[in-house]
């Protein structure tokens, strides 16, 4: 569910592809705020990319949402306002996580949940963190959920295993050649999917 937002102008076939990164956790001594910044500093050199940064410890959205045809309270309208219209005006999404008890946090599919037309038929990508497992299981799961909101799931992702490749003292993964690789081959299907469907959006639009 979502409040009402403006379908954004078309842009050129060669336009930077927008991608809204969302860091999904919001618990005290949180490592995603880390994960994030090192994942945008590789995301850059990578080049092509306009980044947009949606840290949802910035963005209040209730539990409580309305009923069908209900409209949302002014603290949920409020947060829409801010989150929605960045979602919308998004080609592909980077989805940041750690992974709780086998699965993502709940403020991210609460976000999730709160928005619909804004996914649909576009492309995500993942950076996963913590563990043994890098947070592979969180992927899996959200790779169900986006399945169903019509968009596409690319097939490699970046994960942050451990003492192994997790992040050292200094921000910067250990295995720097293995995580940087990473990178590029999940931003490179991104990115193909990106201005695929961005292209297919515009001249056809999706009927979800």
């Amino acid at each position: 569910m979502s409040v009402a937002t403006s379908v954004p102008t078309a842009p050129q076939a060669d336009a930077p592809l927008r991608v809204a990164v969302i860091l999904g956790s919001v618990r005290e001594g949180r490592q995603g705020p880390a994960v994030a910044d090192w994942f945008l500093g590789a995301a850059g050199a990578v080049g092509g990319l306009d980044l947009d940064l949606i840290d949802l410890a910035d963005v209040d959205l209730p539990l409580a949402m309305p009923g069908w045809g209900g409209s949302p309270s002014p603290q949920a309208a409020a947060a829409l306002a801010e989150v929605s219209p960045r979602l919308a005006a998004a080609d592909a999404f980077v989805i940041v996580t750690p992974e709780y008890n086998h699965s993502f946090p709940a403020v991210l599919k609460n976000l999730i949940d709160w928005h619909r037309e804004e996914w649909q038929a576009k492309p995500a990508g993942f950076v996963s963190y913590g563990g043994l497992g890098g947070g592979l299981r969180a992927v899996e799961q959200l790779r169900l959920v986006f399945a169903e909101l019509h968009a596409v799931t690319v097939r490699d992702s970046v994960s942050l295993h451990g003492s192994w490749s997790g992040l050292g003292p200094d921000g910067v993964p250990r295995d720097t050649a293995v995580t940087e690789g990473a990178v590029k081959g999940m931003l490179g299907q991104l990115t193909w999917w990106g201005r695929a469907l961005r292209a297919a959006r515009a001249s056809h639009p999706y009927q979800g």
